[in-house]
């Protein structure tokens, strides 16, 4: 999830949104119903200007390719409308261009997580029929993640793995499992600078961190039914390891604030000697001019258990809102996005996992990004966050409660019973 973009690639502004995108009413929906309906049905050969909507362009990619598709469709420009990097910023501003059927969104870049409770709203354009977008190309927890109930609501726009960085001049054998990175945090010690950072702040980053910790300790969120599953000594395990870290200092007191973009400022300026990340890093921390890791940057897999760890899948897709008066062109634009050259572009400009699944072995593409194979891997093993309409209330439940156990302020059995509690209250509630 960057959100940066990622992730992807968030403590919650506009509590209220997300309560009401969270539940069944709110007075959110359209005229549709999970894809069927008038506002689905119109608009569906117009052409025109249309407005493209994504979070901050932190990876400097967006203005590029807007500016070459505008010099190929003199009738058809596309204007950029920036958002905040903050992904839950991004998701309330959606949920309330939506409910007042803002036809001035005309695409949008939707967190993967965001297309249950969209397409369930009835807001996001099904992309079958005369909207269909051919996805055989793509990797298919891609296409999983832009589909609802079987029909797909987006196109996938990039991927994205977690990636753990290290300092390869301090670390010559990077760490295969969470205790070998803890035992190395005495060479951090050693040099003066923090051990471990991921996103640790009270947003949607922690509920990726949170979920990885615990899925890396073989315990889950849900279960296959869809039911939460806290209760039980992986989760423990899991989120246990987060706490420890924290309260032993291996996680450094600031960690706790930081988000994707201040774990990487503080890994790239040598604060850090193990980095969670998404890929995006890759590119900023080895071209910035005050970078002081452009020659030592390793890249290896999340450390687990007993071997590499599971990710959170992370990533966008790009959606047609329904109450779009040029849904042709924005077709168009999604297939703009998803082309092969598009998709390199992502990759080697801004280290953004392509969905294609050929580039992973591109050897071009390869050469110049050497860590695709592996995040190909992590990507196509990648657990996702909780698919359910009611994602809002369940990652606030998985936020409040990891952020408390990790400062201590809740022991790790009672942060795992609330969240259990909260995440079995939000589906009665839906």
């Amino acid at each position: 999830m960057k959100t940066p973009k990622f992730l992807l690639p968030v403590a919650t502004a506009g509590v209220l949104a997300l309560t009401l995108s969270a539940c069944g009413g709110g007075g959110g929906g359209g005229g549709t119903t999970g894809g069927g309906g008038s506002d689905a049905d119109a608009n569906l050969d117009g052409r025109g200007p249309i407005t493209y909507v994504q979070g901050k362009d932190n990876s400097k990619v967006v203005r590029p390719l807007i500016d070459k598709w505008n010099a190929a469709h003199a009738n058809e420009k596309v204007t950029f409308k920036e958002q905040t990097d903050a992904a839950d910023q991004q998701h309330d501003d959606l949920v309330q261009n939506f409910q007042a059927k803002n036809v001035n969104y005309d695409v949008m870049s939707v967190d993967v997580v965001w297309t249950a409770e969209f397409a369930a709203k009835g807001w996001l354009q099904p992309l079958k029929d005369k909207m269909a977008l051919d996805t055989s190309a793509m990797l298919k927890p891609t296409v999983d993640a832009a589909s609802y109930k079987g029909t797909l609501y987006a196109a996938p726009q990039s991927s994205d793995g977690g990636i753990l960085y290290y300092r390869k001049d301090l670390v010559p054998t990077p760490p295969k499992t969470w205790d070998e990175m803890m035992g190395m945090c005495s060479i951090a010690k050693a040099n003066n600078i923090g051990c471990y950072a991921g996103q640790f702040s009270q947003y949607e980053g922690l509920t990726v961190n949170a979920s990885e910790a615990i899925n890396s300790a073989g315990g889950s969120v849900l279960n296959k039914d869809g039911k939460p599953s806290l209760n039980t000594a992986e989760a423990k395990a899991g989120l246990g390891n987060l706490a420890k870290a924290y309260a032993d200092g291996n996680i450094p007191k600031e960690g706790i604030t930081y988000k994707e973009e201040e774990s990487r400022q503080a890994f790239q300026d040598g604060k850090l000697l193990f980095l969670r990340n998404w890929p995006y890093v890759y590119n900023l921390a080895t071209t910035e001019g005050s970078s002081t890791v452009k020659n030592t940057l390793g890249m290896t897999a999340l450390p687990g258990k007993s071997g590499p760890g599971a990710s959170s899948l992370g990533g966008h897709s790009a959606a047609v809102s329904v109450y779009s008066k040029n849904k042709a062109t924005a077709l168009d634009f999604l297939k703009f996005i998803t082309s092969d050259e598009t998709q390199k572009f992502y990759a080697t400009q801004g280290s953004l996992a392509p969905v294609l699944g050929a580039l992973y072995t591109d050897a071009a593409l390869v050469a110049k990004l050497p860590y695709l194979p592996v995040l190909k891997t992590s990507i196509e093993n990648a657990v996702p966050r909780p698919v359910t309409p009611f994602y809002p209330a369940v990652t606030k439940a998985i936020q409040e409660n990891a952020y408390a156990a990790i400062k201590g302020e809740k022991t790790v059995d009672t942060a795992l019973s609330d969240m259990q509690k909260s995440i079995e209250s939000a589906g009665a509630a839906g």
